[in-house]
């Protein structure tokens, strides 16, 4: 059974020129992922364009073959780096993790 992983990210810079350039360098660094981190069987990454004061502002969808595999994606050191600079420019986090 295939898992479906999605985050919602809000940001905490207050300008939107930051927040911009976060949700940018936040999707460059998840996307790089994919061939480095074996488990990732699809990934994308998407930023808000509408409603900014009640949306949020970066979302992830991937996909993996099993819970297992996500906990190798979790542990894996470019996760652990990419995740690193994430926390460092987030404010909120939130995540589902269902059967695909």
């Amino acid at each position: 059974m295939s898992i479906r992983h999605i985050v919602l990210w809000k940001l905490a810079a207050d300008d939107a020129d930051t927040r911009a350039l976060h949700a940018e360098q936040i999707a460059e660094r998840l996307l790089a992922l994919k061939g480095v981190v074996t488990e990732i069987d699809h990934i994308e990454v998407g930023r808000n364009v509408a409603y900014p004061q009640s949306n949020w502002d970066v979302a992830l969808v991937s996909e993996f073959a099993d819970v297992e595999a996500l906990e190798r994606y979790q542990v894996h050191p470019a996760h652990q780096e990419a995740a690193g600079f994430i926390r460092s420019v987030v404010a909120e986090r939130s995540s589902v993790d269902y059967p695909a």
